[in-house]
């Protein structure tokens, strides 16, 4: 059976991270006019104001899969050994990581139970591992795949496509081109 990695933030989820960063400087934000790399650098020099209120606050309680995750993902499970892989360490130390690590482990194991908690790889570094197939929205977690699908989303519309084609990566805008492509 081929391995299929997947990464779980604005992947499987959108966590509540942007909801706390609007209540946190009281305005509205899209990511998808923002020049950043990273959501947190626009509380960049309050990071231990944000920490002080965010620190141990569940990103993951009440935030919906994306839509198909759960349909999609299920029949994957029938033809695939799925990995979620997913980072639990902010930079800046913003969110507390154990709290982190815990929230998403519980989030995985009540959204997703019919993929085997031993199937959760919590990492920073995807680049240690290799997959047949790799899925995520970042660049740096598909480079040891065979097959190398980005997640479209605000952290890479920027990337054209003929770079993605040079690299033989293929970008897929929700989970039914998921479903299309893999099934």
């Amino acid at each position: 059976m081929k391995t299929l990695m997947i990464d779980m933030d604005n992947v499987i989820t959108n966590s509540c991270f942007t909801l706390f960063l609007e209540e946190f400087l009281n305005k509205k934000l899209d990511f998808n006019t923002i020049n950043v790399k990273y959501r947190q650098k626009v509380i960049e020099g309050r990071e231990e104001e944000f920490k002080s209120i965010y620190e141990y606050k569940n990103l993951y309680e009440n935030a919906p899969l994306l839509e198909g995750c759960y349909e999609t993902l299920k029949k994957l499970n029938e033809k695939y050994d799925i990995y979620i892989v997913t980072s639990y360490i902010w930079g800046k130390d913003i969110i507390n990581p154990a709290e982190n690590l815990k929230n998403k482990f519980n989030y995985l194991k009540e959204k997703l139970p019919f993929i085997n908690p031993n199937n959760y790889i919590f990492a920073q570094n995807k680049k240690l591992m290799h997959f047949d197939i790799s899925i995520d929205d970042r660049l740096s977690g598909l480079e040891n795949a065979d097959l190398k699908i980005l997640f479209n989303s605000w952290s890479n519309n920027s990337i054209k496509e003929e770079d993605l084609k040079k690299n033989n990566i293929i970008r897929v805008n929700n989970w039914n081109e998921i479903e299309d492509l893999l099934l």
